[in-house]
């Protein structure tokens, strides 16, 4: 109406057409608005986003170490949807000389936090470097992921050897425990070691999840537990059996049983700071120069900072230590220790 006034004004003899011009400028104004409304329609839809899953891998890269001609070397790989929404993987490939996949069919669908675990093998055809890849392909973001793979080939043949020839677990009184540490290294190629015996029941391996594979250079540790029955000195052969050359490995253990004494410690340590503690742990190890392997001696948890060892061997000598533990389980580590309690002779 205002437009149509300011013409009117101007030119009362054409009144008509300036009410035409008016309606015609108010239309195209209307189109305009309703291209403009269009428009914006467009641009919100174009912001609407969708939470797609997310892969992640267990491992980023998988390396089989040095591996005899014949033998085969097996790792094992994690696929994690990670996202909100399921994941469909469409293809599971591998590429390289002596690699295979398995445990594993494409396609599959993982739900929101679902995993699933498969292997991959590396048998050397020929010596020398290999290399090679598992491709992943899906309808995440991340759309391909790639595990680099590499392995040697050697017609060398892997060693085992043990730490130390003979291990020692000193004196134990009847009807308890000691424990000491060993390591297993391996040479020349990658050894697999998958039984560990002892040839009396009064020592125990532990500390090993066999079938256990060593890198060729690597070492892993083992415990031995002794818990002798009765009094008086103890040996035996602990035999590692692997698919090094030779095929086994021996190390000697020895103990002595020790009638209950008559002697206890009496232990006080100073409370924890920490305000949501329930309770602590006792430990206790030989000594030997130095504290070794120290084994926990309470059977529940201790709610104060008192505690006595019945249990120690006349002539022996003692380290202890006290941890905390908290209301969610997680225990501290070792603290207010004490080394070389000796228990008289008698």
């Amino acid at each position: 109406m205002g437009c149509a006034s300011q013409i009117m004004r101007a030119n009362p003899a054409h009144r008509t057409s300036a009410q035409q011009l008016c309606i015609v400028a108010g239309v195209l104004l209307l189109l305009s608005g309703l291209v403009f409304l269009v428009a914006c329609q467009g641009f919100s839809s174009a912001k609407t986003t969708t939470h797609a899953g997310t892969l992640s891998l267990g491992s980023l890269s998988l390396d089989f170490g040095t591996v005899t001609l014949g033998n085969e070397q097996s790792l094992s790989e994690t696929l994690t949807n990670s996202g909100a929404s399921g994941v469909t993987v469409s293809t599971i490939g591998i590429d390289g000389t002596g690699f295979t996949l398995s445990g594993v069919t494409a396609p599959l669908t993982l739900g929101a936090g679902q995993s699933t675990t498969f292997n991959i093998s590396f048998n050397p055809q020929s010596t020398g470097a290999v290399n090679g890849n598992v491709t992943i392909a899906s309808t995440t973001s991340n759309t391909t992921l790639t595990i680099p793979l590499s392995g040697t080939g050697t017609t060398t043949i892997g060693q085992l050897a043990v730490s130390p020839t003979t291990l020692g677990l000193g004196s134990v009184v009847t009807g308890s425990s000691g424990m000491a540490s060993g390591s297993l290294t391996a040479s020349g190629t990658n050894v697999t070691v998958t039984d560990a015996t002892s040839n009396n029941s009064v020592f125990s391996v532990g500390g090993l999840s066999l079938p256990v594979t060593i890198l060729a250079g690597q070492s892993t540790p083992f415990t031995v537990t002794f818990s002798p029955q009765v009094a008086g000195s103890v040996s035996a052969i602990l035999t590692f059996t692997s698919n090094a050359q030779p095929a086994t490995t021996t190390e000697g253990l020895t103990g002595t049983g020790t009638a209950a004494s008559n002697h206890s410690v009496n232990l006080s340590w100073n409370a924890s700071t920490s305000s949501n503690i329930t309770g602590y742990n006792v430990y206790r190890a030989l000594f030997q120069t130095s504290c070794r392997s120290y084994t926990k001696i309470n059977s529940v948890l201790t709610t104060s900072t008192l505690y006595t060892d019945s249990s120690v061997a006349n002539g022996t000598a003692y380290c202890y230590a006290s941890t905390a533990v908290n209301t969610s389980g997680e225990e501290s580590g070792y603290s207010n220790i004490v080394s070389n309690i000796q228990i008289p002779t008698s």
